[in-house]
């Protein structure tokens, strides 16, 4: 990924976090005939560091998965940065588009699992973490048994040891003070104009 100095986010606990509140996933890997990419909500372990999903049986992507590196994209926050949101464009005229974004990139080997007792577990630990800020969050085992067990046979599981993890924390931090607080101010995506906020503090503070 290019990475330039003033976008990088190394910090751990930032990058686990986005992967936390976006999960879904975009999972790239060579197939066969070439690369291939399927999107799949995963459960980062924050036992093991891990990251954990599962394909459709149906899907051929999982078939030749297992010992192979992957690439895992999440994609946060993102918008479209108009020119006309810098103080710079009344001032000097010097200013183009851009987009302003919040990614993680992770790398690691592939399992594939096909037993029944680890795509339980699987899909308990995804389902809670989703469904715990609800009010009345569903459980699995709020379906009936044969039904859950008919459904695990339809699925095939994945887990990627992480070895590299990156992210990139695009939020205007390239422009004046000026410009910054004008696309903040300005921006109707109201998660983007928080996320520049935050590295504005931060870099009033370093």
């Amino acid at each position: 990924m290019y990475q330039p100095e003033h976008f990088k986010e190394d910090r751990i606990e930032v990058l686990h976090g986005l992967i936390r509140s976006h999960p879904f996933g975009l999972l790239i890997s060579n197939g066969a005939e070439g690369l291939l990419a399927n999107g799949l909500p995963f459960y980062l372990d924050a036992a093991t560091g891990n990251l954990k999903a599962h394909f459709a049986r149906a899907n051929d992507h999982w078939r030749n998965l297992d010992g192979q590196q992957v690439l895992i994209v999440f994609q946060g926050p993102q918008t479209y940065i108009s020119p006309s949101l810098y103080v710079t464009k009344q001032e000097t005229g010097k200013v183009v588009p851009t987009w302003n974004y919040v990614m993680v990139q992770a790398r690691g080997i592939a399992r594939v699992h096909d037993d029944a007792q680890w795509l339980v577990q699987q899909i308990q630990e995804l389902t809670h973490s989703n469904e715990a800020r609800r009010s009345q969050p569903w459980a699995v085992t709020d379906a009936p048994a044969p039904y859950i067990q008919s459904q695990l046979r339809g699925i095939v599981g994945v887990e990627i040891a992480i070895s590299s993890i990156e992210g990139k924390w695009k939020l205007s931090q390239n422009r004046s003070e000026a410009d910054k607080r004008s696309v903040a101010d300005g921006l109707e995506n109201e998660e983007v104009a928080r996320l520049v906020r935050e590295r504005m503090a931060q870099a009033s503070v370093e």
